[in-house]
């Protein structure tokens, strides 16, 4: 019999994510669940473009040139996403004046749950619906949360799927 390994924390809450996702998505959602059809992630040095365009809470957002600016896949269903976003609200809250931006892209089907989401959270980052218009810019890599970090010079310096560690969110800053 051979001995198996035990999964890593990441494996572990990729898999339970998976599970969730196909429950509260019903059949129809497991393909999307499962990573079907999603792009891997953007890979360090690519080039990323963030259009303008408008926010839930009904403002515009338009990523100025030469700031870093962290793109933040989340659903308001996602239990991974309940975990990492505060955290993305306390760095966007401690490192804005250093100009760092986030733009937030929810995933959620209707408009209206990641409204009430953010405002029951009191979250104050901008965020965005990833409409199928927009997904087509910014498609939404595999798993969920998705973390991307474009540097001053408009170039991926981080992306990472699935749940990220406090303090790994705050090292973020480093790239500031």
């Amino acid at each position: 019999m051979q001995a198996t390994r035990p999964l890593s924390r990441r494996q572990f809450n990729t898999a339970t994510a998976l599970g969730l996702a196909s429950v509260a998505l019903g059949a129809s959602g497991a393909a999307w669940a499962q990573g079907k059809n999603e792009p891997a992630l953007p890979t360090t040095g690519s080039a990323l473009h963030v259009p303008a365009l408008s926010l839930l809470d009904g403002t515009q957002f338009e990523p100025a040139q030469g700031q870093p600016l962290l793109l933040y896949w989340w659903a308001s269903w996602c239990p991974f996403c309940a975990v990492q976003s505060p955290h993305i609200e306390s760095l966007w809250r401690k490192h804005r004046a250093r100009g760092l931006q986030v733009l937030a892209l929810s995933i959620d089907v209707r408009q209206q749950a990641a409204a009430d989401y953010m405002r029951k959270k009191a979250y104050t980052f901008p965020a965005a619906m990833l409409t199928p218009a927009r997904a087509k810019l910014l498609p939404k890599p595999k798993g969920l949360p998705v973390t991307v970090l474009r540097g001053r010079g408009g170039t991926v310096l981080f992306a990472e799927g699935g749940e990220m560690f406090p303090e790994d969110i705050e090292g973020l800053a480093k790239f500031l």
